[in-house]
C-alpha cells in the first residue's frame, strides 16, 4: 500500500498516531471490510473517536484487537506495531530487554509482546494434504541447548523433565524441512531421534513418493518404502550434485545464532516458538521490511495466547485446526 511505511524510522513516524495505527492494522487485517466476531454479520457502523465497530445485526461492539494477539492488552497499537516491525525483521531477533527499553515498557511486559507475536508467525500444522512438502526435500536434524558439563545436576533434571533429549544430554532435539525452490518447516522432536520419531515426523509433513534427502543417520532407513531417498554421506562430501542438505544447514546456523547470541537461554518448553519466528523470517526473506511486517499482521486474526497459558499455568483449549497443540505437549501453542 502507498500510505504503509518502508523503512524502520518511517515506521515509528508512522504509527505515532494512534488513529493511524489503528486504520493500518484495521486494513491489514480485514482487506474486504470488518466482521462482526459474534455473529459475522459484514454490516457495522464505526465510532470513530472512540475507535469501535458496531455490529448492525447483534448490535455488539468491538475494536480491532478484538479476536487478536493484540486483545486485552493495554499497550497501544503505536507500541504494537513498531515491536511487531523489529521481531520481524531483525535477522537474529530482539531480546525482550532491548525491546521493552526501545518502545519504552517492562522486560516482563516485552517478553509477553514477543511471544504473542512469535504466535501471528506460526505455520500451518499439515493437516491438509495439499499443504505437505513436494518435489526434492531436505531433511535434517540438530540439537538445540547448552552442554550437559555446563550445568548443575539441578538444572540438568530440570531441563530433561522439560524434554531434554536423553540421547544428547541437556539438549532438545529439532527437525527441519527444506522444500528446494520453496519454504522450510522447523519442530521440536517428540521423544528421541530414533527411527520411528524421525520418520513419523517425514511422513506427517512429506507427500508420498517425493524425493527425500537426508544425511547418513541410521534413523532415516527404510524411507525408500515411501519416497525416493537420496543420502549424502558427511564424512566423505557434503555435496553430491544436487543431494546434499546445506540449505537446512544454513538455517542451523541463523538459528543457533540467534538463539546463543541475542536470547542466550532458552527452556524446550518455548523453543517450538522460537523456531516458527525464525522459518518465518527465513521463508520471508525475499521480501522488503514493510512487505514482511504486512505479511504478519494480516495473518494475526484468531490467534490469542494468555499469560496463564504461556507460562503453563492453564492449557489452552485445543482448536481442530490446530493438531499441533496435542502433537507438541511441550508448548501450549
Amino acid at each position: 500500500m502507498e500510505s504503509s511505511p518502508r523503512t524502520l524510522v518511517e515506521a515509528i513516524t508512522h504509527f505515532s498516531d494512534l488513529d493511524v495505527a489503528t486504520d493500518f492494522f484495521a486494513r491489514m487485517r480485514w482487506p474486504e471490510g470488518p466482521t462482526c466476531p459474534r455473529c459475522e454479520c459484514p454490516e457495522y457502523s464505526h465510532h470513530k473517536k472512540r475507535r469501535l465497530w458496531q455490529c448492525k445485526a447483534c448490535r455488539y461492539q468491538y475494536s480491532v484487537k478484538k479476536g487478536s494477539i493484540f486483545e486485552d492488552s493495554a499497550i497501544p497499537l503505536t507500541k504494537w506495531l513498531p515491536a511487531v516491525w523489529l521481531i520481524a525483521n531483525c535477522k537474529n531477533g530482539i531480546s525482550s530487554h532491548e525491546l521493552g527499553r526501545k518502545i519504552g515498557v517492562t522486560q516482563k511486559t516485552a517478553w509477553f509482546m514477543t511471544h504473542r507475536i512469535r504466535l501471528a508467525m506460526q505455520t500451518g500444522s499439515f493437516e491438509k494434504y495439499a499443504d505437505k512438502f513436494d518435489g526434492a526435500v531436505e531433511v535434517d536434524e540438530t540439537y538445540i541447548g547448552g552442554k550437559a558439563r555446563s550445568m548443575n545436576a539441578a538444572r540438568r533434571r530440570r531441563w530433561e523433565a522439560e524434554g531434554g533429549s536423553k540421547g544428547h544430554r541437556g539438549k532438545t532435539g529439532v527437525i527441519g524441512f527444506k522444500q528446494r525452490g520453496g519454504e522450510i518447516a522447523v519442530a521440536v522432536i517428540q521423544g528421541d531421534t530414533k527411527k520411528e520419531s524421525l520418520q513419523r515426523e517425514v511422513r506427517w509433513r512429506v507427500k508420498p513418493e517425493a524425493t527425500v534427502i537426508t544425511d547418513e543417520l541410521k534413523s532415516y532407513a527404510g524411507l525408500d518404502q515411501h519416497y525416493q531417498h537420496e543420502i549424502i554421506n558427511h564424512a566423505e562430501k557434503y555435496v553430491d550434485g544436487m543431494i546434499h542438505t546445506n540449505g537446512l544447514e544454513n538455517f542451523w546456523s541463523l538459528l543457533k545464532r540467534s538463539l546463543g547470541g541475542t536470547y542466550v537461554s532458552v527452556r524446550p518448553y518455548h523453543l517450538r516458538r522460537y523456531l516458527d519466528e525464525q522459518a518465518f523470517r527465513y521463508n520471508k526473506r525475499e521480501m522488503a521490511d514493510g512487505e514482511r511486517v504486512q505479511k504478519l499482521v494480516g495473518g494475526i486474526d484468531g490467534k490469542r495466547v494468555t499469560w496463564k497459558e504461556l507460562t503453563g499455568k492453564e492449557k489452552p483449549a485445543p482448536k481442530p485446526e490446530q493438531r499441533a497443540v496435542s502433537r507438541y505437549p511441550m508448548g501450549p501453542f
